[in-house]
């Protein structure tokens, strides 16, 4: 039988509702329970895929095909469980399929109401698969009291009434603040915000209590009077060295002793070494590096959260600190000697993913230096392809090398893709075709070069990345381009679509069309990415 336990935040937003659902996770997946998490957000788009990263921050890809909100990142890389296109559903998607069911007459004619058709809609979303799970997480984007929440709150109340207390958990994270002129942490926004939850209809059963100051056991036992709850129901939550510290931080606190006790349910002690060991890597370590990542969306480190995660995650694989210098492209596109001034501390450079025209000289000017000087470089998605347009341009002789993305061009060494198969079959697209949910996304599998440097760091041939895209390496240009010292070490199965590239003569110089940031775990740091940092390593000792 799965249990549910519905997470909501309150007072202000970003209090880390998504690190506590994915530590909680991690912590009952230590006692030895199979655990899911979903999302519910409640904004009306469909999903972010068609959102600014400065709005929205990074857009997280499932194995089949999702857009979703990049707190399933989180729940991917505390948990080892792959998520799915039914753990994220927005109030959008929502009222879409309700919306086109009226219009195909499901509803016999009946008024569509919130209250039951978009409730009854989100309470099939949290019931959806159970398989044989022991405990589902569903966390509510938002704060209580925003207008949009309200059907999921109701949905919520509505759960715990059908199911019973015995199978529902109500978790609320809250704000306790510190005023520093008075010296004192003040309980009262978290009795508010728990008092218009209640005044919902939903009485939380645990509050997690966001603070920067240690919680004295009076003002403890203040909130859990004034808020109904039991005092051990009371959770601090400190800030935090590392995110993955919180899993140690919050079993020390009681929180899964205390969910399990609401459950009624015996367990033995969590195995927590995997997580002793990531946090003795990360906050013991043995060197350092620096990271140039030049991108378009630096000034928002939420839009590269996956990057940023699986840079560390391949630190803390070769032991060493990670620093990552978040560098503007544009400032590159007019000045060499700044190219030269920001790029030339780096141990190595990588080159994202992103959108659009803007930063991309910058970014090819990135490839040329690092080609040039022997730093070891990384290009993911658009990454990539800049460095097959640097390589068409000043190694290959194709001086108007261009993609399609950014206008028309004599030489498009990147198009748009108009035909790939996918798992359900042939898809087709072309530069007219609705911006949302129409890239290439999800799980596709890639054959690699045996001689290849990256066959050698995967250890196989074979491999299946998560993407993200619309445009690809024109394949038509391969020849050229390898003439020009740039290998096609990983393709498509059917031969059609590139993968990778990768210089031979270059110490560490590899481009990929996917995203690997979205596969990278603690406990399992990404190849590609361990590899990156370990060149990143040996060039330092260059210096």
């Amino acid at each position: 039988m799965a249990r549910y336990i519905f997470i909501t935040g309150g007072v202000v937003s970003s209090l880390g509702k998504g690190l506590m659902a994915a530590s909680l996770a991690a912590l009952l997946q230590a006692r030895g329970f199979k655990v899911r998490i979903r999302k519910f957000d409640p904004y009306l788009n469909v999903d972010p895929g068609t959102m600014s990263p400065y709005q929205h921050g990074e857009v997280y890809v499932t194995d089949d095909g999702a857009e979703t909100d990049l707190d399933l990142g989180h729940y991917e890389r505390f948990t080892g469980v792959s998520a799915r296109q039914s753990d994220n559903v927005t109030s959008g998607r929502i009222y879409r399929d309700i919306i086109t069911r009226e219009r195909r007459g499901d509803y016999l004619g009946a008024t569509v109401q919130v209250i039951p058709h978009v409730t009854d809609a989100i309470k099939e979303f949290a019931l959806a698969d159970p398989d044989d799970l022991d405990f589902i997480l569903c966390e509510i984007g938002g704060t209580v009291g925003d207008i949009e929440s309200l059907p999921f709150i109701e949905a919520i109340r509505q759960l715990r009434n059908e199911l019973g207390r015995e199978q529902t958990c109500s978790v609320h994270v809250t704000l306790v603040p510190y005023i520093a002129a008075a010296g004192e942490l003040k309980t009262k926004p978290t009795q508010h915000s728990v008092r218009e939850l209640t005044a919902l209809g939903v009485q939380p059963d645990l509050l997690l209590c966001r603070c920067e100051k240690p919680l004295p056991e009076v003002e403890r036992r203040k909130i859990a009077l004034f808020c109904n709850v039991r005092a051990e129901a009371v959770i601090p939550a400190l800030d935090a060295s590392s995110i993955y510290s919180v899993p140690l931080q919050y079993h020390a606190e009681g929180l899964d002793a205390e969910v399990l006790r609401h459950f009624r349910l015996d367990s033995p002690a969590p195995e927590l070494a995997r997580w002793e060991d990531i946090v003795d890597r990360y906050q013991n370590p043995e060197g350092e590096v620096t990271i140039g990542v030049v991108g378009k969306y630096v000034g928002l480190p939420d839009a590269y959260k996956s990057l940023n995660e699986a840079l560390i995650h391949g630190g803390m694989a070769n032991r060493v600190k990670v620093h990552i210098r978040w560098i503007d492209a544009e400032i590159f596109e007019q000045d060499d000697a700044e190219i030269a001034a920001q790029l030339e501390p780096m141990n190595a450079i990588l080159v994202p993913g992103g959108f659009g025209e803007r930063g991309t000289e910058g970014k090819i000017a990135s490839v040329r230096f690092a080609r040039e000087r022997k730093v070891p470089f990384f290009g993911i998605c658009l990454g990539m392809q800049m460095a097959c347009i640097e390589g068409a341009r000043n190694t290959a002789g194709i001086a108007a090398a261009s993609s399609t993305e950014f206008g028309e061009t004599p030489e498009p060494v990147v198009g748009i893709i108009t035909e790939w198969m996918s798992p359900e079959g042939l898809q087709i697209r072309n530069a007219n075709t609705d911006l949302g949910g129409t890239m290439r996304l999800g799980a596709y599998d890639a054959t690699l070069a045996g001689n290849s440097h990256v066959a050698a760091i995967y250890g196989t041939t074979h491999i299946s990345e998560r993407h993200r895209h619309r445009y690809e390496v024109n394949v038509a240009y391969r020849e050229r381009l390898e003439q020009g010292g740039l290998a096609f070490s990983g393709m498509s199965p059917d031969g059609l679509l590139p993968e990778i590239v990768e210089r031979p003569d270059h110490p560490w110089f590899v481009g990929v069309q996917f995203h690997p940031e979205l596969k990278s775990k603690p406990f399992d740091p990404h190849p590609l990415f361990k590899g990156f940092i370990a060149a990143a390593v040996q060039q330092s000792r260059l210096v």
